[in-house]
């Protein structure tokens, strides 16, 4: 696959908590699934490039044993339904499943693309001391998976309070990251998605879903009125120090004008580089300029400090 780094990709995400009813798990993890499934076409009506489902979202509502009672293969029930729907619309879809894998289980999100294929699996690498009891296997590392617009990463639940996994996706070039949850997450996702300067779209199993930016603001929330949310969002941007750039935006603006844009985020003196125009790219512009991404600014202080110290 040739991966070209789309600017403007539609993002959705879906949130629900169950398809509800009593009944054996079966009977449940169908209902979940149907319902998974039947909220997929719904936010397929935006048009998306990439949809979002919760957290091994077949076993929702269930107690630990029945839920751990819906893992399945990739390929599965569940992937195969999705893989149709996936082709159908033509967008990506990330399916969080707990997934058999030999003699292993593993709470999974799993990439399908947008021809129904299954780009790759990412593994929960931090699960509950529950999930873990219960017979859940950590994943070992990190996924970066390439899609057809840049690179896209995974964090799942619990795996929000270790930033190895966001370090890994950060150092992976990930641009976007999905986060299938049965917490919010919160602060931490505005949090993370500062830190390491890439945006996250999270599908919580209830209201609060959200689209953050990579200054780590909201941009869009669900709500029970809302339990689909979409957003369009750039891809071709970079996070830099408002430091020895600040003078150099005039000189961006008035050779670029609305084509680039500068997003300030104050008072932490960070700024977002986006750029909007067909043959001129963010990279283009910070060799043009001469300016330093932010981890690079914050390498040469580091170098010059031990310098001072010598």
């Amino acid at each position: 696959m040739v991966i070209t780094l789309v600017r403007n990709i539609r993002v959705s995400t879906i949130s629900f908590s169950g398809a509800g009813g009593i009944g054996p798990a079966e009977e449940k993890i169908k209902k979940n699934r149907e319902f998974g499934l039947e909220q997929l076409e719904n936010a397929a009506l935006d048009k998306p490039d990439i949809v979002c489902l919760p957290e091994t979202f077949t076993g929702i509502g269930l107690e630990t044993k029945e839920w751990f009672r819906s893992a399945e293969t990739v390929p599965g029930p569940t992937t195969e339904a999705i893989s149709k729907i996936a082709e159908k619309h033509r967008m990506y879809v990330v399916c969080p499943i707990v997934e058999m894998c030999g003699n292993k289980t593993y709470n999974s999100a799993v990439l399908i693309d947008r021809t129904g294929g299954i780009v790759g699996s990412y593994h929960k690498i931090h699960p509950t001391i529950s999930e873990i009891e219960a017979g859940i296997v950590p994943g070992k590392d990190p996924v970066v998976l390439k899609v057809d617009f840049g690179l896209v990463g995974f964090a799942t639940c619990f795996d929000l309070n270790f930033r190895d996994v966001g370090e890994g996706l950060y150092a992976g070039g990930t641009k976007l990251m999905f986060f299938p949850s049965m917490y919010p997450g919160g602060l931490k996702l505005s949090i993370w998605a500062h830190d390491f300067s890439f945006y996250i779209a999270s599908a919580y199993i209830g209201s609060g879903s959200v689209i953050i930016d990579p200054l780590g603001r909201e941009l869009i929330r669900s709500s029970n009125f809302m339990p689909i949310i979409s957003k369009i969002i750039n891809l071709d941007f970079e996070v830099m120090h408002c430091d020895y750039h600040h003078e150099k935006w005039v000189k961006i603006k008035r050779k670029y004008g609305p084509g680039v844009e500068i997003d300030i985020a104050e008072p932490e003196d960070f700024f977002a580089l986006y750029s909007n125009l067909s043959d001129i790219m963010v990279k283009d512009i910070i060799e043009e300029f001469k300016l330093e991404r932010r981890d690079e600014f914050f390498s040469r202080s580091n170098a010059e400090r031990q310098k001072a110290l010598q």
